[in-house]
């Protein structure tokens, strides 16, 4: 199953929170892993805020963006081609979700994902409007 997970999902494989434990069984589950692009800033910076706001330190943050990096080499990236920017076009103006969340709908839509894994509600409303089975984590 092509599996593709939104930056709040795949986050959880780093940050222990609810819904971390669903996140693994479904990336063990998966025949391929799919993450548009910006999934990789949108972590990162999820994590340097941890580190701003001291809920991690220096170590741990080092730790955990080594974590992504080797955990993203078997991950298929999907890139922003003219194809998704304007699927995220028809994303936005079908549902009320944000550029960013548009842009992973629009990237698992191109994909051709057979699963869409969030943990936003709204995105996932989007990601079914778009055609997408999704998956609340």
């Amino acid at each position: 199953m092509k599996t593709f997970f939104d930056s709040s999902a795949f986050a959880k494989r780093f940050v222990e929170e609810s819904g971390s434990d669903a996140v693994e069984a479904l990336c063990l589950s998966a025949d391929e892993l799919g993450l548009c692009v910006i999934c990789l800033p949108e972590i990162v910076s999820a994590l340097a805020r941890r580190l701003r706001e001291k809920r991690i330190t220096a170590a741990q943050f080092a730790k955990l963006e080594r974590h992504l990096l080797h955990d993203i080499r078997d991950v298929t990236l999907i890139d922003l081609t003219a194809e998704v920017i304007a699927a995220s076009i028809v994303a936005i103006k079908a549902s009320p979700v944000r550029a960013a969340d548009a842009l992973h709908v629009a990237a698992a839509k191109v994909w051709g994902a057979d699963l869409f894994v969030s943990a936003d509600d709204r995105q996932l409303t989007a990601a079914r409007k778009a055609g997408l089975t999704a998956k609340a984590v």
